[in-house]
Protein backbone atom coordinates (compact mmCIF):
# COMPACT_ATOMS: atom_id res chain seq x y z
CA UNK A 1 0.00 0.00 0.00
CA UNK A 2 2.99 2.27 0.31
CA UNK A 3 3.37 2.91 -3.49
CA UNK A 4 -0.39 4.21 -3.21
CA UNK A 5 0.28 6.44 -0.43
CA UNK A 6 3.40 8.03 -1.89
CA UNK A 7 1.55 8.01 -5.19
CA UNK A 8 -1.64 9.81 -4.12
CA UNK A 9 -0.27 12.09 -1.59
CA UNK A 10 -0.49 15.31 -4.30
CA UNK A 11 -4.50 14.66 -4.20
CA UNK A 12 -4.39 13.26 -0.92
CA UNK A 13 -2.83 16.96 0.19
CA UNK A 14 -4.50 19.11 -1.92
CA UNK A 15 -8.68 18.10 -1.81
CA UNK A 16 -9.58 14.98 0.08
CA UNK A 17 -7.39 15.44 3.44
CA UNK A 18 -9.35 18.97 3.23
CA UNK A 19 -12.31 16.87 3.12
CA UNK A 20 -11.38 15.13 5.85
CA UNK A 21 -10.89 17.78 8.22
CA UNK A 22 -14.17 19.39 6.88
CA UNK A 23 -16.01 16.07 8.06
CA UNK A 24 -14.17 16.55 11.47
CA UNK A 25 -15.61 19.59 12.47
CA UNK A 26 -18.43 19.79 14.94
CA UNK A 27 -21.21 21.08 12.82
CA UNK A 28 -21.89 19.80 9.30
CA UNK A 29 -24.23 22.48 8.11
CA UNK A 30 -25.22 23.57 4.03
CA UNK A 31 -22.01 25.30 4.07
CA UNK A 32 -19.93 22.45 4.69
CA UNK A 33 -21.55 20.07 2.18
CA UNK A 34 -20.55 23.15 -0.57
CA UNK A 35 -17.43 22.78 0.20
CA UNK A 36 -17.16 19.27 0.11
CA UNK A 37 -18.54 19.25 -3.39
CA UNK A 38 -16.41 21.68 -4.32
CA UNK A 39 -13.46 20.02 -3.01
CA UNK A 40 -14.73 17.09 -5.25
CA UNK A 41 -15.27 18.54 -8.49
CA UNK A 42 -11.72 19.94 -8.06
CA UNK A 43 -10.34 16.74 -7.58
CA UNK A 44 -12.26 16.16 -10.76
CA UNK A 45 -14.86 13.39 -9.40
CA UNK A 46 -16.76 14.86 -11.52
CA UNK A 47 -20.24 15.94 -11.35
CA UNK A 48 -22.75 13.60 -11.98
CA UNK A 49 -20.21 11.00 -9.41
CA UNK A 50 -19.76 14.09 -6.67
CA UNK A 51 -23.93 14.17 -6.52
CA UNK A 52 -24.16 11.21 -6.81
CA UNK A 53 -22.00 10.62 -3.45
CA UNK A 54 -22.89 14.10 -2.02
CA UNK A 55 -26.83 12.69 -2.18
CA UNK A 56 -25.84 9.17 -0.47
CA UNK A 57 -23.32 10.40 2.38
CA UNK A 58 -26.64 13.41 3.54
CA UNK A 59 -29.19 10.74 2.87
CA UNK A 60 -27.27 8.15 5.97
CA UNK A 61 -26.56 11.18 8.04
CA UNK A 62 -30.26 11.99 7.72
CA UNK A 63 -31.15 8.15 8.41
CA UNK A 64 -28.65 7.22 11.21
CA UNK A 65 -27.61 10.33 12.60
CA UNK A 66 -23.99 10.23 12.13
CA UNK A 67 -22.48 12.89 13.92
CA UNK A 68 -18.91 11.88 15.11
CA UNK A 69 -15.83 12.81 12.34
CA UNK A 70 -14.28 9.41 12.11
CA UNK A 71 -17.85 8.10 11.60
CA UNK A 72 -18.34 10.38 9.15
CA UNK A 73 -15.06 9.83 7.67
CA UNK A 74 -15.47 6.34 7.14
CA UNK A 75 -19.14 6.05 5.90
CA UNK A 76 -17.46 8.74 3.03
CA UNK A 77 -14.77 6.08 2.51
CA UNK A 78 -17.40 3.91 2.25
CA UNK A 79 -19.49 5.95 -0.70
CA UNK A 80 -16.57 6.14 -2.45
CA UNK A 81 -15.38 2.67 -2.51
CA UNK A 82 -18.89 1.68 -3.76
CA UNK A 83 -18.15 3.05 -7.38
CA UNK A 84 -15.28 1.16 -7.56
CA UNK A 85 -15.15 -2.39 -8.59
CA UNK A 86 -11.70 -4.50 -8.65
CA UNK A 87 -10.54 -4.96 -11.83
CA UNK A 88 -11.32 -8.46 -13.59
CA UNK A 89 -8.25 -10.32 -15.15
CA UNK A 90 -7.02 -9.86 -18.32
CA UNK A 91 -8.02 -12.16 -20.48
CA UNK A 92 -4.33 -13.39 -21.23
CA UNK A 93 -4.74 -17.24 -20.51
CA UNK A 94 -6.40 -20.29 -22.09
CA UNK A 95 -5.14 -19.75 -25.39
CA UNK A 96 -1.75 -20.10 -27.80
CA UNK A 97 -1.32 -16.27 -27.93
CA UNK A 98 -3.48 -13.85 -26.31
CA UNK A 99 -3.20 -10.07 -28.03
CA UNK A 100 -3.44 -6.59 -25.98
CA UNK A 101 -4.09 -3.37 -28.05
CA UNK A 102 -3.17 -0.34 -26.20
CA UNK A 103 -4.47 2.70 -27.28
CA UNK A 104 -4.44 6.37 -26.31
CA UNK A 105 -3.22 10.07 -27.51
CA UNK A 106 0.33 11.37 -27.78
CA UNK A 107 1.56 12.08 -24.43
CA UNK A 108 -0.50 10.17 -22.45
CA UNK A 109 2.75 8.05 -21.48
CA UNK A 110 1.30 5.56 -23.38
CA UNK A 111 4.74 4.14 -24.73
CA UNK A 112 6.35 3.92 -21.46
CA UNK A 113 2.79 2.06 -19.86
CA UNK A 114 3.49 -0.39 -22.73
CA UNK A 115 7.35 -1.16 -21.59
CA UNK A 116 6.16 -1.06 -18.25
CA UNK A 117 3.69 -3.69 -18.91
CA UNK A 118 5.24 -5.81 -20.84
CA UNK A 119 7.95 -6.36 -18.06
CA UNK A 120 4.99 -7.13 -15.43
CA UNK A 121 3.83 -9.80 -17.10
CA UNK A 122 6.87 -11.02 -18.15
CA UNK A 123 8.44 -11.11 -14.99
CA UNK A 124 5.00 -11.41 -12.08
CA UNK A 125 2.82 -13.62 -14.49
CA UNK A 126 5.92 -15.48 -16.16
CA UNK A 127 4.70 -14.92 -19.77
CA UNK A 128 6.82 -14.64 -23.01
CA UNK A 129 5.80 -10.49 -24.28
CA UNK A 130 6.42 -9.39 -27.67
CA UNK A 131 5.59 -5.88 -28.33
CA UNK A 132 4.68 -4.74 -31.75
CA UNK A 133 5.70 -0.68 -32.76
CA UNK A 134 2.23 -0.01 -34.24
CA UNK A 135 2.65 3.58 -33.79
CA UNK A 136 4.62 4.10 -37.81
CA UNK A 137 3.46 7.70 -37.72
CA UNK A 138 6.02 9.03 -35.10
CA UNK A 139 9.78 7.69 -35.89
CA UNK A 140 10.42 8.87 -32.00
CA UNK A 141 7.66 6.77 -30.86
CA UNK A 142 9.35 3.49 -32.41
CA UNK A 143 12.53 4.48 -31.55
CA UNK A 144 11.22 4.90 -27.75
CA UNK A 145 9.86 1.71 -27.93
CA UNK A 146 13.13 -0.33 -29.22
CA UNK A 147 14.82 1.57 -26.28
CA UNK A 148 12.13 0.04 -23.94
CA UNK A 149 12.47 -3.16 -25.51
CA UNK A 150 15.95 -3.59 -25.08
CA UNK A 151 15.29 -2.43 -21.09
CA UNK A 152 12.98 -5.16 -20.15
CA UNK A 153 14.38 -7.65 -22.08
CA UNK A 154 11.10 -8.14 -25.03
CA UNK A 155 11.50 -8.05 -28.58
CA UNK A 156 9.76 -5.00 -30.57
CA UNK A 157 8.94 -5.79 -34.02
CA UNK A 158 9.22 -2.50 -36.44
CA UNK A 159 9.40 -1.48 -39.55
CA UNK A 160 10.24 2.17 -40.65
CA UNK A 161 8.44 5.08 -39.84
CA UNK A 162 5.52 5.79 -42.24
CA UNK A 163 5.16 2.52 -43.08
CA UNK A 164 1.81 0.50 -43.09
CA UNK A 165 0.75 -0.35 -39.14
CA UNK A 166 -1.52 -3.05 -40.33
CA UNK A 167 2.07 -4.79 -42.13
CA UNK A 168 3.94 -3.91 -38.40
CA UNK A 169 1.12 -5.75 -36.83
CA UNK A 170 0.45 -8.77 -39.14
CA UNK A 171 4.17 -9.47 -38.80
CA UNK A 172 4.65 -9.11 -35.59
CA UNK A 173 1.56 -11.46 -34.95
CA UNK A 174 2.93 -14.25 -36.91
CA UNK A 175 6.23 -13.46 -35.48
CA UNK A 176 5.04 -14.20 -31.64
CA UNK A 177 3.12 -17.28 -33.22
CA UNK A 178 5.85 -18.86 -34.42
CA UNK A 179 8.50 -18.23 -31.72
CA UNK A 180 6.23 -19.21 -29.01
CA UNK A 181 5.04 -16.12 -27.89
CA UNK A 182 2.00 -16.01 -24.99
CA UNK A 183 1.24 -12.25 -25.37
CA UNK A 184 1.24 -9.49 -28.22
CA UNK A 185 1.40 -5.77 -26.99
CA UNK A 186 0.22 -3.50 -29.88
CA UNK A 187 1.16 -0.14 -29.89
CA UNK A 188 -1.01 2.56 -32.10
CA UNK A 189 -0.81 5.88 -33.58
CA UNK A 190 -2.04 8.29 -30.79
CA UNK A 191 -2.65 11.35 -33.02
CA UNK A 192 -5.22 11.13 -35.92
CA UNK A 193 -7.06 14.01 -37.72
CA UNK A 194 -10.68 12.87 -37.17
CA UNK A 195 -12.92 10.04 -35.74
CA UNK A 196 -13.26 8.41 -38.87
CA UNK A 197 -9.67 8.30 -39.39
CA UNK A 198 -9.21 6.44 -35.72
CA UNK A 199 -12.18 4.31 -36.52
CA UNK A 200 -10.57 3.32 -39.52
CA UNK A 201 -7.10 2.75 -38.03
CA UNK A 202 -7.93 0.56 -35.49
CA UNK A 203 -10.41 -1.29 -37.16
CA UNK A 204 -7.66 -2.55 -39.36
CA UNK A 205 -5.05 -3.38 -36.85
CA UNK A 206 -7.89 -5.20 -34.69
CA UNK A 207 -9.22 -7.02 -38.05
CA UNK A 208 -5.45 -7.76 -39.02
CA UNK A 209 -4.33 -9.60 -35.95
CA UNK A 210 -7.59 -11.07 -36.17
CA UNK A 211 -7.11 -12.89 -38.91
CA UNK A 212 -3.96 -14.87 -37.46
CA UNK A 213 -5.39 -15.37 -33.92
CA UNK A 214 -9.28 -16.02 -33.80
CA UNK A 215 -11.04 -13.14 -31.49
CA UNK A 216 -8.29 -10.86 -30.97
CA UNK A 217 -7.83 -8.29 -29.84
CA UNK A 218 -8.35 -10.03 -26.58
CA UNK A 219 -7.78 -7.01 -24.72
CA UNK A 220 -8.10 -3.19 -25.46
CA UNK A 221 -6.18 -1.07 -22.78
CA UNK A 222 -6.95 2.98 -22.82
CA UNK A 223 -4.09 4.68 -21.48
CA UNK A 224 -5.47 8.20 -20.12
CA UNK A 225 -2.78 10.88 -18.60
CA UNK A 226 -4.12 11.43 -14.66
CA UNK A 227 -3.01 15.17 -14.87
CA UNK A 228 -5.74 16.45 -17.78
CA UNK A 229 -8.40 14.92 -15.18
CA UNK A 230 -11.82 15.30 -17.13
CA UNK A 231 -10.31 16.21 -20.56
CA UNK A 232 -8.92 12.57 -19.97
CA UNK A 233 -12.80 11.42 -19.67
CA UNK A 234 -13.75 13.22 -22.89
CA UNK A 235 -10.75 11.22 -24.78
CA UNK A 236 -12.01 8.01 -23.12
CA UNK A 237 -15.71 8.65 -24.77
CA UNK A 238 -13.68 8.84 -28.13
CA UNK A 239 -11.71 5.96 -27.99
CA UNK A 240 -14.55 3.47 -26.78
CA UNK A 241 -16.74 4.29 -29.79
CA UNK A 242 -13.58 3.44 -31.96
CA UNK A 243 -11.89 0.77 -30.77
CA UNK A 244 -14.37 -1.21 -27.93
CA UNK A 245 -12.11 -0.14 -25.10
CA UNK A 246 -12.05 -2.77 -22.40
CA UNK A 247 -9.88 -1.06 -19.97
CA UNK A 248 -8.35 1.43 -18.43
CA UNK A 249 -4.45 2.60 -17.49
CA UNK A 250 -3.87 5.40 -15.66
CA UNK A 251 -0.93 7.28 -15.62
CA UNK A 252 1.15 10.01 -13.73
CA UNK A 253 -1.44 10.19 -11.00
CA UNK A 254 1.53 11.18 -8.58
CA UNK A 255 2.37 14.29 -10.65
CA UNK A 256 -1.23 15.63 -10.41
CA UNK A 257 -3.44 16.55 -7.48
CA UNK A 258 -6.53 15.37 -9.88
CA UNK A 259 -6.95 11.46 -8.85
CA UNK A 260 -10.22 12.05 -8.23
CA UNK A 261 -10.89 11.14 -12.09
CA UNK A 262 -10.29 7.92 -11.32
CA UNK A 263 -14.29 7.50 -10.06
CA UNK A 264 -15.53 9.07 -12.97
CA UNK A 265 -13.99 6.25 -15.22
CA UNK A 266 -15.57 3.69 -13.30
CA UNK A 267 -19.03 5.91 -12.71
CA UNK A 268 -19.50 8.05 -15.95
CA UNK A 269 -17.57 5.30 -18.21
CA UNK A 270 -18.25 1.81 -16.68
CA UNK A 271 -15.01 0.52 -17.65
CA UNK A 272 -12.48 -0.96 -15.22
CA UNK A 273 -9.19 0.86 -14.14
CA UNK A 274 -6.49 -1.91 -14.49
CA UNK A 275 -3.10 -0.05 -13.68
CA UNK A 276 -2.02 2.74 -12.13
CA UNK A 277 1.24 4.86 -13.48
CA UNK A 278 2.50 5.79 -9.55
CA UNK A 279 6.37 6.71 -10.67
CA UNK A 280 8.65 7.07 -13.11
CA UNK A 281 9.87 3.20 -12.29
CA UNK A 282 10.16 0.36 -14.27
CA UNK A 283 7.59 -1.35 -11.18
CA UNK A 284 5.50 2.19 -10.19
CA UNK A 285 2.57 0.72 -12.87
CA UNK A 286 0.58 -1.64 -9.79
CA UNK A 287 -2.44 -3.27 -10.12
CA UNK A 288 -5.37 -1.08 -9.39
CA UNK A 289 -7.11 -1.69 -5.54
CA UNK A 290 -9.95 -0.48 -4.98
CA UNK A 291 -9.56 -0.34 -1.49
CA UNK A 292 -5.77 0.65 -1.01
CA UNK A 293 -6.95 3.76 -3.27
CA UNK A 294 -9.44 4.98 -1.35
CA UNK A 295 -7.58 4.37 2.49
CA UNK A 296 -4.62 6.06 0.59
CA UNK A 297 -6.68 9.40 -0.26
CA UNK A 298 -7.81 9.14 3.68
CA UNK A 299 -4.62 8.29 5.27
CA UNK A 300 -4.82 9.47 9.25
CA UNK A 301 -1.02 9.11 8.92
CA UNK A 302 -1.16 12.10 7.21
CA UNK A 303 -3.75 14.47 8.80
CA UNK A 304 -1.33 16.42 10.80
CA UNK A 305 -0.04 17.81 7.49
CA UNK A 306 -3.94 19.17 6.17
Amino acid sequence: MGIFRRGLSKTRQSFFGRIAQLLGNSEIDDDTWEDIETLMIQADVGFNTTVRVIDQLQAQVRASGLTKSDQLRQAFKEELASLLDFPPALDISGRELSIILVVGVNGSGKTTSIAKLAHRLKNLSRRRVMIAAGDTFRAAAIEQLQTWGERVDVPVIANRPGSDPGAVVYDATVAAKARGYEILIIDTAGRLQNNFNLMRELTKISEVSGKVVPGAPHEVLLVLDGTTGQNAIEQASRFQEASGVTGVIVTKLDSTAKGGMVFSIFNDLKLPVHYLGLGEGLEDLVLFTPEFFVDSLFDDQDTSQF
